[in-house]
């Protein structure tokens, strides 16, 4: 194994012998333990105290997607940590994005394009070489744009995982790469906190363990020195110090993958409006809702196909990694009548990207991209919802490119810029009359009022996200709301100074950035 002092300036052969600031890693004890928000803390952290922190997960596995300046895809989470450590978000900080697609396999994204198609069962065996492959060219291509930043990195699920160790890409395989200084952090909300944090130390080996050299017990409801035992066990008992006990946050932060959407379900007691989101199976990108949760008079209620569509204000039908199969659950359970029956009766219903392809008329694959189809059709004449006149045609080259427009509903007075960005593989246009949604073609399309748009972050765009609420306001005769809106970005920013400020308040950092062995 390389030296730390070799590791960390293994980016480049001819660089400066000032040794580079000591690589961060965040390890967890499960998926969903909190590794995400954790990360994000400790850029913004480290970027209040004069650093330049480098964000970095080699691996993640998510449909929840972001677009680069350069049109490379990467995993949201990583785009929201760069955000935290003050960057531009860049595909090299995820290398490797696997997207599920039902029935066990995945696309494969490598630096930012899609590299393929897998089986789960195939994958360590066929795409480990070239995973490993991108992980040092991300770190490359990272590090030789950042001269002098920390890399601050994410491990994906659990580190000890026995029977997938020996081919793991991204938690203490590249742990040991870079001699990182590790973070361990519990769940203790799931409960079984000791549990978790003894049994993955004793699943270490000891190159291994020797690099954890804090543990952080989070989301710990009510007085924290109730855990002053347990502090102290730990202590004793692990040989490792608590460096923090992170208390549970009220501020809804954006979810890692669609199981956190489990956890949206508290009221407010302010809400005015009901919006019901729809749960599609292969849901995507479904951070694009994120800016409407943070509605103080928003209710959103996410409704899965089987369950119950009631007569919410708005229905929100959001991206989709597998439209046609997607379009097959809504009509299995019934959820494609109901939908119609709404937008009929004159009910509004907004869809986002493959939620939208869902609310056309005819949809092509002739590839057989989108899965099986639709029992009794061809996989190349497939009828959708027919609420709005698209033909969607799937194949070719993902459209993968950010995007500023000009848009034209629901108001064009007074005119409204938006920006966001495009991740599709479908291309659609209009084949009977309709309204446009912008003044670029093929971005959007509008009848009565049913209506959507490739444009992912369409929310964020708080001018044009008022006035669409406001559309729905008047029809309960509600006042409308102020349309003098901020980008979203500027609240998700608040939010993580303030995650930031309970990191700073609850952790101790000093051991972590300690450089002696």
């Amino acid at each position: 194994m390389a030296t730390r002092s070799s590791q960390r300036n293994a980016v480049s052969e001819t660089s400066l012998p000032t040794p580079l600031p000591t690589p961060l890693m965040v390890l967890g004890t499960s998926s969903g333990a909190g590794k995400s928000l954790m990360t994000a803390a400790l850029c913004r952290v480290l970027k209040r105290r004069g650093e330049t922190p480098l964000p970095f997960k080699g691996q993640n596995m998510s449909n929840n997607a972001w677009v680069d300046q350069n049109g490379g895809e990467m995993a949201y989470s990583q785009a929201l940590q760069s955000w935290a450590a003050g960057l531009e978000p860049v595909h090299a900080m995820n290398p490797v994005l696997l997207k599920p697609q039902g029935d066990s396999t995945s696309e494969v994204i490598h630096l930012g394009s899609s590299a393929g198609i897998c089986r789960a069962e195939h994958y360590y065996r066929d795409w480990f070489d070239s995973g490993w492959a991108a992980i040092r060219q991300g770190l490359d291509d990272l590090q030789t744009s950042h001269p002098g930043g920390r890399l601050v990195l994410e491990g994906a699920g659990s580190p000890v995982e026995v029977n997938l160790q020996a081919r793991d890409l991204t938690n203490l395989r590249l742990a040991k790469y870079l001699q990182a200084n590790c973070l361990l952090v519990a769940d203790i909300e799931r409960g079984g906190v000791f549990a978790q944090i003894v049994g993955t130390l004793q699943l270490m080996k000891p190159d291994e363990r020797r690099l954890i050299r804090g543990l952080l017990v989070n989301r710990f409801r009510g007085r924290r020195e109730l855990f002053d035992e347990g502090r102290r066990w730990l202590d004793t008992n692990t040989g490792i110090p608590v460096l923090g006990v992170m208390p549970w946050l009220d501020e809804l932060f954006p979810p890692e993958d669609s199981l956190d959407l489990l956890e949206r379900r508290g009221r407010k007691r302010s809400a005015e409006l009901e919006i019901a989101v729809v749960k599609l199976p292969s849901l995507s990108n479904f951070s694009d809702l994120d800016p409407l949760e943070a509605e103080p008079t928003v209710e959103l209620r996410w409704i899965a196909p089987g369950e119950a569509l009631g007569t919410p204000d708005a229905v929100v039908i959001p991206g989709s990694k597998q439209t046609i199969r997607d379009l097959a659950s809504l009509r299995s359970s019934g959820l494609d009548a109901e939908l119609i029956r709404f937008a009929n009766n004159g009910g509004e219903l907004f869809g986002i990207c493959g939620g939208m392809q869902l609310l056309g008329a005819e949809l092509h694959d002739p590839d057989g991209l989108e899965g099986e189809g639709l029992p009794g059709q061809s996989g190349s004449d497939i009828a959708g919802l027919g609420l709005l006149p698209l033909r969607t045609v799937f194949g070719g080259e993902k459209a993968l490119h950010q995007r500023q427009a000009l848009v034209l509903w629901p108001d064009q007075q007074p005119q409204l810029k938006v920006e966001g960005f495009e991740l599709h593989r479908g291309s659609s246009e209009a084949i009977d009359d309709c309204d446009a949604f912008s003044a670029d073609q093929g971005l959007g399309w509008i009848r009565a009022t049913t209506s959507g748009t490739y444009l992912h972050g369409i929310f964020e765009n708080g001018p044009w996200r008022r006035r669409w609420l406001n559309r729905l306001r008047r029809r309960r005769g509600l006042a409308d709301l102020s349309e003098q809106q901020p980008h979203h970005s500027r609240q998700r920013d608040a939010l993580l100074d303030r995650l930031a400020d309970a990191f700073e308040q609850h952790v101790n950092l000093e051991p972590l950035l300690d450089t002696s062995t």
